[in-house]
């Protein structure tokens, strides 16, 4: 056996080598790598397709930011108006008269009375004539009727009361209208027989006359104060003092009543607010508990100078080459008031004063927001400068646009806020 298989192996032949064909090689290569290629290049476009696809994203993110942001764009302008100082010393006047062209006032004219309680400190014999307040008619004629003080009148109580002071009754209006002044009168005499609810009266002296029906009176509220006998009594010290705390609360409760009546426009200076009062709007009642009753009369005036044209009036006397420019004076009312010739001023018929005016003063020019949105609006932010320069009425102004980046107003004029930083 062993001979044989060493024939087997002798005999078994050798493993032939594979020849490889050289272009089936090539062929080979080049198709390896056309397939490497294929997929590099697949890689790539789909990597180049991915890069495109991120940068449309941002580029439409960007895109989208900047639109929204446009959308929503606003502005800011804050504004200082025009000011200046100055000192006012105006020798001024008014009249009630608006057709006279210059400045303008109103009287407001409003009665009164206040009470106050005096406690007796003994007593002593008194004669008080009662009084009382009358309204006189003239439906006489249109011309107007004098009567002197002490005219005697007629109560329809048959009591004589008489005037107590001279008065002029108006003549009747042209639509018939009675003439009509409010005058007071006192008892003929002392004692309480002249105490009265309201009365009636004609006029004694016209007694015959046509004048007799046509010229008459009716009382405001009822007559008071006549008194004979014993009664209580104060010092003069406290009596004093009582009067003149009467007459603060009288004057501070018509103030206030003024003070609620004052028309849009116009200036109550507390300077020009005069009280009325005179002995005879003093009265006094004699209470059954030993004490006495203080009751004050009284009429505030009050002088009402319009505003805008006091205004206008300071500034042309105080401001070189004023143009009449829309203004105004924060501090107007804080001025001193003073009225010339007070003393010789009847308030009654009073139809024009004169007047002082003075103190530190500060005028400012106000804007015209409108105009001024309107002129700002769809322009670029570079013409802000130009844009202002035309507004004499204003000293300084910012201007703020968001976002940052946009380069003019917004065209809408919802997008454009404007402040203007008046003084107080």
């Amino acid at each position: 056996m062993p001979k044989r298989l060493l024939e087997d192996i002798v005999r078994k032949p050798a493993t032939k080598e594979i020849k490889k064909n050289p272009k089936v090689e090539e062929v080979r290569e080049v198709r390896e790598i056309g397939e490497i290629a294929i997929k590099t290049e697949t890689t790539q476009t789909k990597n180049r397709s991915r890069f495109l696809l991120w940068f449309v994203a941002l580029i439409s993110v960007v895109f989208c930011f900047f639109a929204v942001s446009f959308l929503f764009a606003k502005a800011k302008v804050s504004i200082t108006p025009k000011t200046q100082e100055v000192t006012v010393n105006e020798n001024l006047s008014a009249s009630k008269d608006s057709s006279s062209g210059g400045l303008i006032f109103n009287l407001v004219v409003i009665p009164g009375q206040e009470n106050k309680k005096i406690q007796a400190t003994g007593e002593k014999e008194v004669q008080e004539v009662a009084t009382g307040t009358m309204v006189i008619y003239n439906a006489f004629s249109s011309a107007p009727q004098t009567l002197n003080i002490n005219t005697k009148l007629e109560g329809s109580n048959g009591k004589i009361y008489k005037t107590d002071t001279k008065t002029v009754v108006p003549g009747m209006g042209k639509d018939g209208t009675p003439g009509q002044v409010e005058v007071n009168i006192d008892g003929n005499a002392p004692g309480a027989d002249y105490n009265s609810d309201p009365l009636d009266f004609k006029i004694v002296n016209f007694k015959g006359t046509p004048k007799y029906a046509k010229i008459y009176g009716r009382s405001k509220g009822s007559i008071t104060g006549g008194f004979i006998g014993q009664a209580p009594d104060v010092s003069l010290a406290d009596k004093l003092v009582a009067e003149s705390n009467l007459k603060n609360a009288l004057q501070a409760e018509l103030l206030q009543k003024a003070t609620d009546q004052i028309p849009a426009g116009f200036i109550l200076y507390k300077d020009a607010i005069f009280l009325d009062t005179g002995d005879s709007d003093l009265s006094t009642v004699y209470n059954q508990d030993n004490s006495m009753t203080l009751t004050q009369s009284g009429t505030l005036y009050g002088i009402l100078l319009n505003e805008q044209g006091l205004t206008k009036k300071i500034a042309e006397n105080n401001i070189d080459k004023y143009d009449g420019s829309d203004i105004y004076i924060p501090n107007i009312k804080n001025l001193v008031f003073s009225l010339s010739n007070q003393g010789a001023i009847s308030f009654a018929d009073m139809q024009s004063i004169n007047f002082n005016l003075s103190g530190p003063a500060q005028i400012v020019w106000k804007v015209d927001v409108n105009k001024f949105t309107s002129d700002l609006l769809g322009k670029p932010k570079n013409d802000f400068t130009q844009i202002l320069s035309q507004y004499l009425n204003i000293s300084s102004a910012t201007l703020t646009v968001s976002p940052i980046w946009k380069m003019s107003v917004p065209d809408k004029v919802k997008d454009v806020t404007v402040t203007v930083n008046y003084p107080q």
